[in-house]
């Protein structure tokens, strides 16, 4: 007698495999490469926070934004999330924002994008860095 493996719900556990994948990936709202600097504190940030980017592509610096909900998206410039950042400091007070900048950009311009954001009316600002390992060069 030839042993038969029964198939028929093989259909049925594949469907539930991809909506349970479906259900639990995180999906990310910015992926840019950044080479981000180092820091011996960490703290998490809040679901759906705002993101700002600035790195250098090409020798030029780029800003992009991020309302939490959308992926990140390219402005021109300080004032321009000066002004989205103002639109939702507006609609939620509370909202978290999170900086995630090259380490090689200038300091000044971060300085700057920082004023922009406290005068949008931003209450809270995390900067996104690398955990330093033990160990780690200074």
């Amino acid at each position: 007698m030839e042993a038969i493996i029964p198939t028929a719900s093989m259909a049925d556990i594949a469907f539930l495999l991809i909506i349970f994948f479906m259900v639990t990936t995180v999906h990310d709202v910015d992926r840019t490469n950044v080479a981000l600097p180092s820091s011996q504190t960490r703290e998490e940030t809040q679901k759906g926070a705002c993101y700002v980017v600035v790195h250098k592509e090409n020798g030029n610096i780029v800003y992009k934004f991020s309302d939490g909900k959308e992926v990140s998206r390219p402005v021109s410039g300080p004032n321009d999330i000066f002004l989205e950042a103002s639109r939702i400091a507006h609609l939620d007070s509370g909202r978290q924002f999170v900086v995630k900048a090259d380490k090689d950009i200038r300091y000044y311009l971060i300085d700057e994008l920082l004023d922009n954001l406290r005068r949008g009316g931003v209450q809270e600002v995390l900067l996104l860095t690398h955990a330093k390992q033990v160990g780690d060069a200074p």
